[in-house]
This record gives structure tokens, C-alpha cells and sequence, in this order.
């Protein structure tokens, strides 16, 4: 995984927990669930990179 993909992932599950948290705070169920799918989203860009670089590696 490339430095700039890990920095971009990290980003948007940090983004994630910021819109849950919000979401949280003002009751706003849309945004929460929002939130957490930007978690989800991050988690799985972050996982296929893991499996491409496995590939790559062989």
C-alpha cells in the first residue's frame, strides 16, 4: 500500500468518526449512518490494498 493511499484512508475514516460523532450529538441519524459507510468505505479501500500488495509481493 502506498504511503499516499494509507494517508488518504486513514483521512477518510477519521472523517468517518467525525460525521458518526456529530451525527451522535445532534440526533441526526442520516449523518451517523453516513458516517459510519465513510468507516466502512475507508476499511475496505485499505484491505484491497493489502490483498494488491500481497499479490504484487509473489
Amino acid at each position: 500500500m502506498g504511503a499516499d493511499d494509507k494517508i488518504e484512508n486513514t483521512g477518510e475514516k477519521l472523517g468517518g468518526k467525525a460525521k458518526e460523532a456529530a451525527g451522535k450529538l445532534t440526533d441526526d441519524k442520516g449523518l451517523e449512518a453516513e458516517g459510519k459507510g465513510d468507516q466502512v468505505k475507508a476499511d475496505l479501500k485499505g484491505a484491497g490494498e493489502k490483498l494488491k500488495d500481497a499479490f504484487k509481493k509473489d
